[in-house]
């Protein structure tokens, strides 16, 4: 075995999904934590942390506001990454991971399933928040929950029509592993349109 195929399988999913149970077992905090890079009407890539909540066949699924500020700008341009970042992770100085692919939304049924497992102040939170847009005062926020406490008093929370999930298809991953003086390994994978298989190269650090 190369000192390439030790360290990188040839399948960058199984290999993330290896790495993420590896983070899990580490007990570090959130780590599903991922960064959401998405591209707006400005030019200028908007970054938030938002949380990986499954994998649809190869594709990493997450959910929030569909009229939120990335919402709105995955609706103009589904172009994505995201990075997650394990510090101090299998012995070395961390493990990160850059994944960059297309969106699309999940469906209606994927979306209720998930949303029925969140914690009832969540799911009430989902239809208060008018996700990015301005808001007048915390009290404003705080009478809308407690109005729409009254209202689904006694009853399931259903899913607000405005807020779902997403799954971002990979066309890219590049996975690093800290060294170091800085020396340290990282690898890149790549699939071309239509093409069966990854690419894997070595990449300088």
């Amino acid at each position: 075995m190369s000192d390439l195929d030790n360290l990188f399988s040839a399948d960058p999913v199984a290999l993330f999904q290896s790495w993420m149970k590896e983070a899990e077992a580490a007990k570090l905090t959130e780590p599903n934590a991922m960064t959401l890079s998405t591209i707006g009407d400005d030019g200028f890539p908007h970054a938030r942390i938002v949380y990986l909540k499954g994998m649809e066949k190869d594709g990493f699924e997450f959910y929030t506001n569909y009229k939120s500020h990335k919402g709105l700008e995955l609706l103009k341009n589904p172009n994505a990454s995201l990075l997650f970042f394990w510090p101090g992770l299998g012995g070395s100085l961390g493990k990160q991971v850059r994944i960059e692919g297309t969106v699309h939304k999940l469906t209606a049924a994927q979306s209720d399933a998930y949303f029925a497992t969140r914690a009832r102040g969540s799911q009430i939170g989902a239809w208060a928040s008018e996700q990015s847009h301005p808001l007048k005062s915390r009290t404003d926020l705080e009478t809308r929950v407690q109005d729409l406490e009254k209202k689904y008093a006694g009853q399931p929370v259903p899913r607000p029509p405005h807020w779902g999930g997403y799954g971002l298809t990979p066309v890219r991953f590049e996975f690093w592993i800290g060294r170091d003086s800085r020396l340290h390994d990282r690898c890149v994978y790549e699939k071309r349109s239509g093409a069966a298989t990854w690419s894997r190269t070595r990449l300088f650090p």
